[in-house]
């Protein structure tokens, strides 16, 4: 019987290359909790580090078969989880700036006219939701009506979270396109 835990990392990556699924649970497993320590130490939510290091192990197995390596895998693997947190810390600013302004805006008194903008841009958002497929409207709503995670939704759909994940993108594509558009000339 192959001992997996004994090999090198640069074995194992060959072996993950060619597709073997027991050289990826060694590389996991050699690798999952040392990178969650460093996540969860420069993370304030515990869970999404638990989530960044999934998604990195995740995009490895991805794309193992085109993997190539310019330093050791614990350097790869180091350097994607820094890109994961930076981009995570990109996104949080981005959600808290949107807090932000909705606070400032809750605390503003609306006048009648802002009012009708915002139920006039409300509807229009509305109106390319509808235009959307069926089942990427129903994930679409549920990820942001409902607040269920993509595993969630999965699980309630009977569908796997990789389309889920492949319906939220198509559906922020087109809302995000949409938007730009309707923005344009809103404003």
């Amino acid at each position: 019987m192959d001992n997996f835990k004994d090999r090198s990392d640069e074995e194992l990556l060959q072996l993950l290359k060619d597709g073997n699924p027991k050289a990826f649970t060694a590389i996991y497993n050699r690798y999952w909790d040392k990178l969650y320590v460093v996540a969860a130490n420069k993370m304030s939510d515990l869970y999404q580090a638990q989530e960044l290091v999934q998604e990195i192990f995740l995009d490895i197995w991805k794309r193992r078969a085109a993997i190539t390596l310019n330093s050791s895998l614990n350097a790869y693997l180091a350097t994607a989880l820094k890109y994961k947190i930076i981009n995570w810390r990109h996104r949080k600013t981005i959600e808290q700036r949107y807090v932000d302004h909705a606070k400032v805006a809750d605390e503003q008194e609306y006048s009648m006219e802002n009012y009708l903008q915002f139920e006039e841009l409300k509807a229009k958002l509305e109106r390319l939701v509808a235009k959307l497929p069926e089942k990427c409207q129903l994930v679409y709503k549920l990820s942001r009506d409902e607040g269920l995670s993509q595993k969630e939704i999965a699980k309630q759909l009977d569908i796997t979270e990789k389309t889920v994940e492949a319906h939220l993108t198509r559906a922020l594509k087109v809302l995000r396109s949409g938007l730009r558009m309707i923005l344009y000339f809103f404003w």
